[in-house]
């Protein structure tokens, strides 16, 4: 049974960003903890599933381990902005009535993803940036830490390189160097509701302010029960300009394809005309799956109450 076919089911797909990822350069142990962290993170998810949980609270739950790993760019383990500043984006989105929260440029909450969360369920915005989100996480009684929490030695260090060469960095590839992006988490839940996650910490070295395509609704996060649930992961200025996550909603909703043949189209004709590189992962209400990507690899692993589950870099 392939990953994209199958009865409907219970599913959930993370990522933990697309980059180059050569296989030549990603050494076995480094294989090993991001197999492992994504492995974790599904598992979390699934937990939430098979208990009757909602697709909203399972593509949360595998966030929230992504975060506390420092090997992926998010929470703990972000890269560090201009400055040396952690700045971190997060959003969701319930497929069921539309409802979204996201937060941009925040640099107090341990999980970016709960205080996206938070601005869904305890306010009556969607987008709340900087000194704002970190005001709401304190508000609500979020979890906080500070600059030590975060940052890593590999992060630092990263840092350091980038800005003495007076440059910026994608987190997830460029010159020829194997570096990690973006997370998220796309599920599907019993009675069919869709749900998406996605944080990150953007990227190395980036002008204080800069916001990517993460925290933006329809750009690199969007659900809908009547479609599907996407995250993206990739360059986030192509991302926001084409609107990729809704794209490919709206290919389905407009054109009636289906969900591989519109999240395939979307990456690789779509994105490509604009020399897009990154790649998301998708769910629909029947439970089926997809993952497409146009840069060398894709860190992701799923489940699937029908087919099991697995990881996969290439």
């Amino acid at each position: 049974m392939s990953l994209t076919e199958g009865p409907p089911g219970c599913a959930l797909v993370v990522h933990g960003g697309a980059g180059l990822v050569r296989r030549d350069s990603l050494s076995t142990e480094r294989e090993e903890r991001c197999r492992a962290g994504l492995l974790r993170a599904v598992e979390a998810g699934r937990l939430v599933l098979e208990d009757g949980g909602s697709a909203l609270d399972a593509a949360v739950a595998s966030v929230v381990v992504l975060e506390d790993d420092p090997v992926f760019n998010a929470g703990r383990g972000a890269v560090l902005g201009s400055g040396g500043r952690v700045e971190l984006d997060a959003a969701v989105m319930d497929g069921r009535g539309r409802r979204a929260g996201a937060i941009g440029g925040a640099t107090v909450p341990r999980n970016p993803i709960a205080l996206a969360r938070a601005v869904m369920d305890q306010t009556p915005h969607v987008l709340l940036v900087g000194e704002g989100a970190d005001a709401l996480a304190r508000e609500v009684g979020l979890e906080l830490a500070d600059r030590s929490w975060f940052v890593t030695r590999e992060r630092l260090q990263q840092y350091t390189e980038v800005a003495a060469a007076g440059g910026f960095q994608l987190d997830h590839g460029g010159d020829g160097k194997d570096v990690y992006g973006t997370v998220g988490a796309t599920a599907c839940d019993g009675l069919g509701g869709v749900a998406a996650a996605t944080s990150t910490g953007g990227m190395v070295n980036k002008r204080s302010g800069r916001l990517g395509d993460s925290p933006v609704i329809g750009a690199g996060t969007f659900a809908w029960d009547a479609t599907c649930a996407v995250s993206g992961t990739g360059h986030g200025e192509p991302f926001l300009r084409l609107g990729v996550a809704g794209r490919v909603s709206a290919r389905m909703e407009m054109l009636g394809e289906g969900l591989s043949e519109a999240a395939q189209r979307v990456i690789h004709e779509d994105l490509d005309a604009l020399s897009g590189l990154g790649g998301l992962i998708a769910v629909d209400g029947q439970g089926r799956v997809a993952m497409p990507f146009n840069t060398g690899g894709m860190f992701r692993a799923w489940w699937r109450q029908s087919g099991g589950a697995g990881t996969a870099i290439w």
